[in-house]
């Protein structure tokens, strides 16, 4: 990187050259950490964990974590957020008894160095009233009360699946979702009110009352390209998919979906490529119409850059207008380059920006690289123990939430995988950190 030193800053105009893709410098702006070991009132969670969990005692008895962000809405007021948890503990085998909720919360950013990281506090996700802790008004919880789910749900069960350990009365009795039902990994919320959310066990698109009721059966992802032989895209933990081989890997549904401008489409992208795919490093994105709840048939492929790092996947897609969005791609990598005690570091995250309606030789949608979250000017000393000599670096190994804020300035926060992921410090399970970053240029952002 090339820089221009005046009174030891960065100058924000340098400009990096990245791969082929040319990327304005950016700027940490603002830095608030929730910490890892927060909990919300319920039903024990965490009775199936095994392997290594940093030093943190399991299960967490009477206490659902407060854990891997996986997606992010604007709040009712400035630096309000509503977050999504995805299934609980990474699969669905161990997370039968994590329930489905999204969390109203408060960013109180740092925006000046020499103090310590700002605070993310939880607010009632109607008024942003600020809380005491994450109790009901907090957050929403996801059910199935009127049994639109076409499938056997953990509430409709005796044990928690392959155990003897008795679901609980309250998952039973209010027919709760777990993380045993779904894999929630993005949502977007329509004029209505309702919330609309991509899931990865289908995968499927799950349509939710803003009370947190299902409406409707959730609705799987037609096979448009004919790749393979099923004529629906399914993983390994499909419900439906019964003595088929999958066409779709574990864990590479909806990773992304983005609500466009106008609010009258979903846009789908899938975490990684079909198996039958011979084109490795493409990703389909699925153009879905809210008015008639179909998907319309639109398929648009997006180039992964790496290729050759095994976990190269997407974490988000958000919308600028109806024609561009923010996606972020990264590798299977955690920790920070400059630390020592990082034997395979994180190598490869950042966010691109695409435009559907612009394709090159190959019909792939154009893309932008905006960030290198791994090169982030920190000139004000923002970042704390993720600044070294002025640059900031998030490299955790999912990071699944990007929200454009104003036309300059972006949001992002971490999964962090609780209590597993240890991109920040080996042996001690990562917190999640909401940065705001800073272009140089403005997006062309639609509200």
């Amino acid at each position: 990187m090339r820089q221009c030193l005046s009174a030891s800053i960065l100058c924000s105009s340098v400009l990096l050259s990245l791969g082929t893709h040319p990327v304005l410098a950016t700027e940490l702006v603002g830095r608030a950490v929730l910490p890892a070991d927060t909990f919300s009132p319920g039903p024990t969670a965490g009775q199936l964990i095994t392997g290594d969990t940093n030093g943190r005692p399991v299960p967490f008895v009477n206490q659902q974590s407060v854990q891997g962000f996986s997606a992010v809405l604007p709040g009712p007021q400035n630096n309000e957020f509503q977050v999504l948890t995805d299934n609980g503990f990474g699969s669905k085998a161990n997370s039968p008894d994590s329930l489905l909720r999204l969390w109203g919360v408060r960013a109180n950013f740092t925006k000046f160095g020499n103090r310590r990281s700002g605070t993310v506090n939880p607010v009632d996700l109607q008024t942003g009233r600020r809380l005491d802790g994450f109790t009901a008004p907090s957050f929403i919880q996801l059910s199935d009360p009127n049994r639109q789910v076409n499938f056997p749900i953990v509430a409709e069960q005796t044990f928690y699946p392959g155990t003897t350990i008795p679901v609980d009365p309250s998952i039973q009795a209010g027919r709760l979702l777990t993380g045993a039902d779904f894999d929630l990994e993005s949502f977007r919320q329509v004029a209505d009110g309702t919330f609309w959310f991509g899931e990865e066990f289908g995968p499927f698109l799950l349509h939710v009352a803003a009370t947190g009721e299902v409406l409707e059966p959730p609705i799987p992802l037609p096979n448009f390209l004919g790749l393979g032989s099923l004529p629906l895209v399914q993983s390994p933990d499909n419900p439906f998919l019964g003595t088929n081989t999958a066409n779709l890997p574990r864990s590479r549904g909806f990773e992304g979906m983005a609500l466009n401008a106008s609010g009258t489409k979903l846009f789908t992208l899938l975490e990684g490529p079909l198996l039958p795919d011979p084109n490795r490093n493409r990703l389909l994105i699925h153009e879905f119409d809210l008015a008639t709840k179909t998907f319309t048939g639109r398929v648009f492929s997006y180039r992964m850059e790496n290729t050759t790092e095994s976990g190269q996947s997407i974490g988000d897609m958000t919308a600028i207008n109806d024609e561009e969005f923010l996606i972020i791609e990264r590798d299977s990598r955690q920790g920070d380059p400059n630390n020592p005690a990082f034997t395979n570091p994180a190598q490869f995250k950042r966010v691109y920006k695409i435009n559907i309606n612009k394709l090159d030789a190959d019909g792939f949608v154009e893309k932008v690289l905006l960030v290198d979250l791994l090169n982030i000017s920190d000139p004000r000393g923002i970042g704390g123990n993720g600044t070294t000599n002025g640059v900031f670096t998030f490299p955790f190994v999912t990071i699944e939430s990007v929200l454009p804020l104003n036309p300059r300035t972006l949001l992002i926060i971490n999964d962090n995988n609780y209590p597993f992921s240890v991109g920040r410090t080996p042996g001690t399970p990562d917190d999640n950190e909401f940065i705001q970053v800073r272009l140089d240029q403005p997006l062309n952002l639609s509200r």
